[in-house]
């Protein structure tokens, strides 16, 4: 892990509320200067700590109005066999997050489409037919409760 202080953890901080800030309203923020808050920023992103900067759109407004969580156990857990599905997923925009997970099933995936009927298209014609797959479980996200990308740095650090 990277060393790193307080007042870079305040810079997280503000980076994960607001990244379109500017390195002198962080550093206003922060209570430091523009140009070693500027110099923390870019080191925090030479060390891969800020992997990149984005806008986080809103699904709804742009009709992608279902959230479905999907468990996946493979036929085959080899090495390689757990590649190809990797490799597979990759090319999937639907499928927004996939983690390996642990107990009966070997993967977790987060995948958001328009409807259900989008994501029955997407289940029958895609995710189904790739050839590693044994079993698929689906979940829909009913509602809402939390959602956030910044991480729990004050907890953590």
């Amino acid at each position: 892990m990277a060393e790193f202080d307080s007042i870079d953890v305040n810079i997280l901080k503000q980076l994960q509320k607001d990244a379109s800030l500017t390195a002198q309203e962080i550093a206003d923020k922060v209570n430091l200067s523009t140009s070693p808050c500027w110099r923390r920023i870019n080191r925090l992103e030479q060390t891969g700590i800020i992997q990149k900067k984005v806008a986080l759109l809103d699904s709804k407004k742009l009709g992608m109005q279902m959230v479905t969580f999907v468990s996946i156990s493979l036929s085959r857990n080899d090495e390689d066999s757990l590649e190809t599905f990797e490799e597979q997923v990759q090319q999937f925009p639907e499928i927004v997050e996939c983690y390996t997970v642990t107990g009966t099933m070997d993967y977790f995936l987060k995948i958001i489409t328009r409807d259900i009927q989008h994501f029955e298209s997407f289940l029958r014609r895609h995710l189904a037919q790739l050839p590693l797959i044994r079993e698929i479980h689906s979940n829909v996200a009913v509602t809402q409760i939390k959602y956030s990308t910044e991480l729990p740095l004050d907890t953590q650090l």
